[in-house]
């Protein structure tokens, strides 16, 4: 009897220590391993911005408005204005050239239809020179209304180049210069020796050189 009850007691005693056993491995704090690759923050930067009191919008915009270009040097965009006076100096070739040819046909189409024309009138010899190849007075309208639509135009495109100068130069001064640059940034260039790919190793040189940006914001 002592010694059955002997081995019931060693029974015992074993399933208390695993049962221990099994219950401090469960209760291990299991690691988050996210947690071990989260970036640290840093805290001691801070972003520091300083208004630019001297662009205020309202005033870039009056200025392009009243003088194409201004807005612009207005807000030290020097590069803007040979391509804004670039743009409208076309555009006003072309309103100049359309209207011209406009009055042309409107001059030779009022010949057709009242007097011939003497030698030394406006346009005598196109009106000549119309006549002799004998285009109709249909084609001719055509051509009229042709040179006016794209009178139109151009002067449709003039103005939008104005305006569209005019809210460039308020862009520049409203979100450009509201704030200066962050005088925490930096940027660093460094060469480096790169890793040679597997399959390349083999080549004769195990790292090429290479260059490492680092921007830091």
């Amino acid at each position: 009897m002592s010694f059955l009850s002997s081995i019931i007691n060693a029974q015992t005693l074993d399933r208390i220590e695993t049962g221990i056993t099994d219950t401090s491995k469960k209760q291990w704090p299991r690691r988050s391993l996210s947690a071990s690759f989260a970036p640290k923050i840093d805290q001691s930067r801070e972003r520091i911005y300083h208004p630019d009191s001297s662009h205020i919008p309202h005033k870039a915009v009056m200025r392009s408005l009243m003088i194409p270009g201004y807005g612009q040097v207005y807000n030290r965009r020097w590069w803007k204005v040979p391509l804004i006076y670039g743009g409208l100096g076309l555009l006003a070739s072309a309103i100049i050239y359309n209207q011209h040819q406009y009055n042309e046909y409107l001059t030779i189409s009022r010949y057709r239809q009242g007097d011939p024309p003497g030698p030394g009138a406006p346009y005598y010899n196109q009106y000549i020179l119309f006549r002799d190849y004998q285009v109709s007075d249909a084609r001719l309208s055509d051509i009229r209304e042709n040179s006016r639509r794209n009178r139109d135009l151009s002067i449709m495109g003039f103005l939008a180049v104005w305006g569209i100068q005019a809210i460039d130069a308020y862009i520049d001064a409203k979100f450009l210069h509201s704030y200066s640059v962050d005088s925490n940034l930096s940027f660093r260039v460094t060469p480096q020796a790169i890793n040679q790919q597997v399959y390349a190793q083999d080549a004769g040189f195990r790292c090429i050189p290479g260059v490492k940006v680092i921007c830091s914001f």
